[in-house]
């Protein structure tokens, strides 16, 4: 889970411009982080390109924080 968690931390901060020190499991993207929604549907389309999956669009509106991106991964709920 923690290559996960620093692949995601990696996509975050590139795509959202913010220091990966703010960005820990608990840290919720709009408010934490500074997303706004567009922001948001632009992260979840890098990450699907990171990881090499699609999140379907119901479980990305369900996507808050940082924890539910490593979480929704690491389960068997995307497709490679």
């Amino acid at each position: 889970m923690s290559d996960i968690f620093e692949k995601v931390k990696t996509v975050v901060a590139t795509q959202l411009d913010v220091e990966t020190s703010a960005i820990v499991p608990e840290a919720r993207f709009i408010e934490d982080l500074g997303a706004d929604s567009l922001d948001t549907v632009e992260l979840i389309m890098a990450l699907e390109e990171e990881f090499g999956c699609e999140i379907p669009e119901d479980q990305a509106e369900q996507i808050k924080t940082v924890s539910d991106v490593v979480e929704l991964l690491t389960s068997n709920a995307v497709s490679a």
